[in-house]
């Protein structure tokens, strides 16, 4: 018989943590798999099959988003894999790219020079310096850290990130705003971004803290999210200068 217990999902995520995979991708895995047991059990079966797995993908399609179906399958295939359950397999589902969608979803400069503005207005001077920092560098939310102390002050910040390091550019106005921040918060070493506590900055927090300033800024909820701080650095590099393959390094 096939179960899933709480030694078997220690065991893959030490094999997902050896495979460098990122906190988050780990947290998430683990958790899609134990919504797949939570609903096995509800169907009061202990047994997985091939079977169970379309029952379970259907109940997906019926619940969740395509997006968040694939994500929640591509998970538990994964598990199936590292098990050696690969009759149990199941395919994703086939979605359509939609670009109308996105584009509702793109944060324009306007709204992008708002948010940054209101937080400023607010008081909240290190939500504002965070939102240009992500503007400014493409960063993801979850690299927050290494813009250090150290690193302002060299004008460079070296990002490590599965596996991979890439250098990335603070400009001449960010950088003097983190310079005098740090001062103002005496801030000598390490991490730029911290709690009162010296702890580095939560991404829930973060997400929380833009949607309230959102609110204040009278920017559309849905596209005010970290990474969408990304996309906006993408969106504004490729205009300017028209070079895939540079915005990709």
């Amino acid at each position: 018989m096939r179960t899933i217990d709480e030694n078997t999902l220690k065991s893959y995520k030490n094999h997902l943590y050896i495979q460098e995979k990122s906190k988050n991708t780990i947290d998430k895995y683990i958790r899609d798999i134990r919504t797949f047991t939570v609903w096995l059990q509800t169907q009061e079966q202990k047994d997985i099959t091939k079977d169970s797995a379309i029952h379970y993908k259907k109940h997906l399609e019926a619940h969740y988003k395509p997006s968040s179906t694939n994500s929640m399958l591509t998970a538990l295939n994964g598990f199936f894999e590292y098990m050696g359950w690969h009759d149990c397999r199941v395919k994703t589902l086939k979605t359509q790219p939609n670009h109308i969608y996105a584009q509702e979803k793109e944060l324009t400069r306007d709204e992008y020079e708002k948010l940054v503005t209101t937080a400023e207005e607010e008081g909240n001077q290190r939500l504002a310096l965070l939102m240009e920092t992500l503007g400014c560098t493409g960063i993801r939310v979850g690299e927050i850290g290494f813009i250090t102390v150290e690193a302002v002050k060299d004008g460079k910040a070296g990002i490590s990130f599965k596996g991979k390091h890439r250098w990335i550019y603070l400009v001449h106005d960010l950088k003097m705003k983190l310079l005098d921040y740090c001062k103002k918060q005496n801030i000598k070493s390490g991490a730029v971004f911290i709690t009162k506590n010296g702890n580095l900055l939560d991404r829930s927090n973060i997400w929380m803290e833009m949607k309230e300033i959102a609110k204040k800024a009278g920017v559309a909820l849905e596209k005010v999210f970290p990474h969408n701080l990304r996309h906006f650095f993408a969106r504004a590099h490729y205009k300017a200068h028209k070079n895939i393959s540079h915005l990709a390094d």
